[in-house]
């Protein structure tokens, strides 16, 4: 099990109620990761909608998670 921080933008955000969390998860990749939390936790957008990156640099949805990484999931911002 890999500990993850984990950080959450915009409606993620509101869906979570969180805007960080320290998590532990086997996901070997960010969509790995973006999919068991979709489903623990109901979000609605699906992974094309979302940006993901990886300790600060956006990244590939199928770059591989390390333990002590933070991952942001950035969802479209409408911004005024």
């Amino acid at each position: 099990m890999k500990k993850i921080q984990v950080v959450y933008y915009a409606l993620l955000r509101q869906e979570r109620g969180l805007t960080q969390e320290k998590i532990e998860s086997a996901a070997s990749t960010a969509r790995e990761l973006y999919d068991e939390l979709r489903r623990q936790h109901q979000f609605k957008l699906q992974e094309s909608q979302v940006r993901v990156a990886i300790n600060s640099a956006v990244s590939s949805w199928d770059a591989e998670l390390n333990s002590g990484d933070t991952v942001m999931f950035i969802p479209p911002v409408a911004g005024g």
